[in-house]
């Protein structure tokens, strides 16, 4: 296989992620494997002075369900009037087959600024850009896979009872929320904005 053939279905594969929403409770792979795609994921994505402070929780089967749960009677205390329709986008999560919740350990961010002090105000950001990569790698590759998922950004409302319930520890920073499940919908067509606004090519 060629480099070109090689960077080609990685280009493909970048350009079939997309948001689904319409996820089921089965997977076209094994637990196991989506095990080693995180695992494999969380190893080799990049982060700050190999910081590696990217931290993972999966939550299969009953654990998934009450995610959600928890979720839901959380925001049903903040939301006032109709819930009907935050009821129904959660059900929706809960209607996936596992949740990835991705942390990153301010323990980590906290010794390299002090380690680093010039650099003090930096990690903090360069820690987000590290979740960042690596939801888009773990994202990239369920896709691939077959799996359906999306990302959602509950924290901090539901940080304190998800950090009870699994027994997080308190330094480990709640950035995102990624449930999926076998595909149910096909995502709709995606608009583009022109490239001869976004990209510059200076020789």
């Amino acid at each position: 296989m060629t480099a070109q053939v090689k960077v080609n279905e990685f280009l493909q594969a970048v350009k079939e992620r997309r948001t689904v929403y319409g996820i089921g409770k089965a997977s076209p792979i094994s637990d196991a494997r989506i095990e080693e795609i995180v695992s494999e994921a969380v190893k080799y994505a990049p982060s700050a002075f190999n910081s590696q402070s990217a931290r993972i929780v999966v939550l299969f089967g009953d654990h998934h369900d009450k995610f959600w749960d928890i979720t839901r009677n959380t925001l049903r205390k903040l939301v006032t009037g109709d819930f009907s329709q935050t009821d129904e986008k959660i059900s929706g999560f809960q209607r996936g087959y596992a949740t990835i919740l991705f942390f990153e350990d301010q323990a980590v961010v906290k010794s390299l600024q002090s380690k680093f002090p010039r650099y003090k105000d930096n990690f903090p950001v360069w820690s987000q850009h590290s979740s960042g990569m690596l939801q888009y790698i773990i994202w990239t590759a369920l896709e691939a896979e077959g799996l359906g998922a999306n990302l959602q950004h509950y924290n901090p409302v539901i940080d304190n009872e998800v950090k009870q319930t699994w027994n997080i520890p308190e330094e480990w920073m709640l950035i995102a929320q990624m449930p999926f499940g076998e595909k149910l919908a096909e995502p709709g067509a995606k608009e583009f904005q022109p490239l001869e606004t976004r990209v510059r090519f200076v020789k």
